[in-house]
């Protein structure tokens, strides 16, 4: 599905989540409380930006402050992640490309490894995986993060591919999500 304005994939994202499950629908925020500003869609192809910001709410659910949801548990939230991770994934495999359903698979991966050891590096690796999305050439720099710690080749390959400038935003207002 290609959206015609960022408005769309937010009300897209909410009212399908909101269909799935009461849970999800009554964790969504009042329209006035959302804070709508897509952060590592702005990197990717068109047709990739709601699938990436439906993950990236799912990671905000797990590790930081969501846009769209304030669930009433951490129990909810895990599982609305969960979902929003899934269903990010399924939209991602619509568009017909295995290299950006696996690009996303390893983000997931690789960041739920650098939370639970405390390394960080995963605002590098959301920029990269957007800004390179469905290239697969990231393989090499993974491993730099995931074995030594080293998030520069993932920042590298981000500026590269979507420049210095857009990668800045992006990273700034994903730190305005995960503190």
């Amino acid at each position: 599905m290609q959206l015609s304005s960022a408005a769309d994939l937010w009300d897209a994202l909410a009212a399908e989540a909101a269909a799935e499950s009461p849970l999800w629908g009554e964790a969504l925020l009042c329209r006035n409380e959302r804070r709508l500003v897509p952060v590592f869609s702005t990197l990717c192809e068109p047709v990739y930006a709601l699938g990436v910001e439906t993950i990236y709410e799912g990671y905000l659910l797990h590790y930081g402050r969501p846009r769209l949801f304030a669930p009433a548990d951490a129990d909810i939230a895990l599982l609305l992640g969960d979902y929003l991770y899934a269903h990010g994934l399924v939209r991602i495999a619509a568009t017909g490309s295995v290299a950006a359903v696996n690009d996303l698979a390893e983000l997931i991966s690789l960041c739920a490894q650098s939370r639970a050891d405390g390394t960080g590096g995963d605002g590098s690796a959301w920029a990269a995986t957007a800004a390179c999305l469905g290239d697969g050439g990231l393989a090499g720099a993974r491993a730099m993060l995931r074995e030594r710690r080293d998030a520069s080749h993932l920042d590298r390959a981000a500026r590269e591919a979507a420049g210095d400038e857009a990668v800045e935003r992006a990273l700034a207002a994903h730190r305005g999500h995960v503190g």
